[in-house]
């Protein structure tokens, strides 16, 4: 009896494994980063620093891009400050206005993304991929560390950040990208104001509802956009943000080699003879033609051979010279290994039981 039972808890432990391994084979092979549009920024796409009460500069800042304010007053510090042709400097014109006016549509747009995931307070140390982001119940972010965003091999992956509160980096933290994440394409969204710490490195575009303040010595790959306040500078550089795009495939087709001229040798040069006077016409009777025999047809077989039909133009081809068809996606071949999985869990579990009875029988 002992034997027995032993066998079927042995049995029912492999088909329960087995299972499991199948599920987990599923579940690996569907995970994937979320897909998500881009943040329309329209004509703030064009500023690097856009202010909505006072932009204040302290040192020589240099901006990768347009300096714009809107409503106003009036914009202090450049120069020192450096703006980089071909940007310009617009202060309470039709073409700030006209940034104020995009950059709430895109705040607007950001903060009303669905969340794919809820993550801690402070992003240092994670890793993340595409999708929208917030801290709890979309408190404070801050970042004390390093923030690796991975683009997983798509250069249009969006990554969104979200918060009612502050975003605050500290002294020294970074942002980075691999796997062909983009600067242009990173988004924060920032309920309240923002702070980026002395001498931290920061990528994205900030859209904050009140103020930014960018502390001395900070590097941002992107931009610093604030609808309401004012922004602050202390020698700090901005730099455009990059923007790849994947390239669409390009399908070279090689047409087969022509046949090639053959370049003949110049013949004799014809001679032309002056005119004869009094030259007497000579009759020549007319020759009967010679009889040709007429050629076969092209594409008739020799004698002997029998001709063979044309294989049907949807035919798959064969042998090791053909075209490779296309993969079944990632998804496929999760689902047909599941099914693997799935038979061998129902052969080892009907061995299991037929062992049983055997063991049965032979305790008996």
């Amino acid at each position: 009896m002992t034997t027995h039972v032993a066998v079927r808890r042995t049995g029912a432990t492999l088909v329960a494994l087995a299972i499991m391994g199948a599920l987990l084979l599923l579940v690996g092979n569907t995970a994937s980063a979320a897909i998500v549009p881009t943040v329309p920024l329209a004509t703030s796409a064009n500023y690097a620093v856009l202010g909505g009460s006072t932009v204040t500069n302290t040192g020589p800042s240099i901006l990768d891009g347009s300096l714009g304010l809107w409503p106003g007053p009036s914009i202090t510090g450049f120069p020192p400050g450096l703006v980089l042709p071909p940007g310009t400097t617009d202060v309470t014109n039709a073409a700030a206005q006209q940034a104020q006016s995009d950059l709430t549509a895109a705040y607007v747009d950001a903060a009303g993304r669905p969340l794919d995931a809820t993550t801690t307070a402070d992003l240092a140390n994670l890793t993340l991929q595409g999708g929208v982001y917030a801290g709890p119940s979309k408190g404070a972010l801050g970042l004390t560390g390093p923030l690796v965003l991975d683009g997983a091999g798509n250069p249009s992956t969006v990554f969104i950040f979200q918060t009612n509160s502050t975003l605050i980096t500290g002294s020294g933290s970074t942002v980075s990208l691999i796997n062909g994440a983009q600067e242009c394409n990173v988004f924060w969204q920032v309920g309240s104001s923002a702070t980026l710490g002395t001498g931290s490195v920061f990528v994205g575009n900030i859209l904050a509802l009140t103020s930014i303040t960018v502390e001395n010595g900070v590097t941002v790959h992107g931009r610093a956009l604030a609808r309401n306040g004012a922004v602050t500078l202390d020698n700090d550089v901005f730099t455009e943000p990059s923007c790849a795009t994947a390239p669409p495939p390009t399908t070279t087709t090689t047409a087969p080699p022509g046949p090639t001229a053959t370049t003949l040798p110049p013949g004799p040069t014809a001679t032309t003879a002056p005119p004869a006077d009094n030259v007497t016409p000579v009759d020549i009777p007319d020759q009967p033609a010679s009889p040709v025999n007429p050629a076969p047809p092209v594409d008739a077989a020799p004698p002997g051979i029998t001709e063979q039909p044309a294989p049907p133009a949807d035919s798959p081809p064969t042998g090791e010279d053909s075209p490779p068809y296309t993969r079944l996606p990632r998804t496929g071949r999760g689902i047909a290994a599941t099914v693997l999985v799935a038979v061998f869990a129902i052969t080892v579990g009907a061995v299991a039981v037929r062992f049983s009875k055997a063991a049965t029988v032979r305790k008996r």
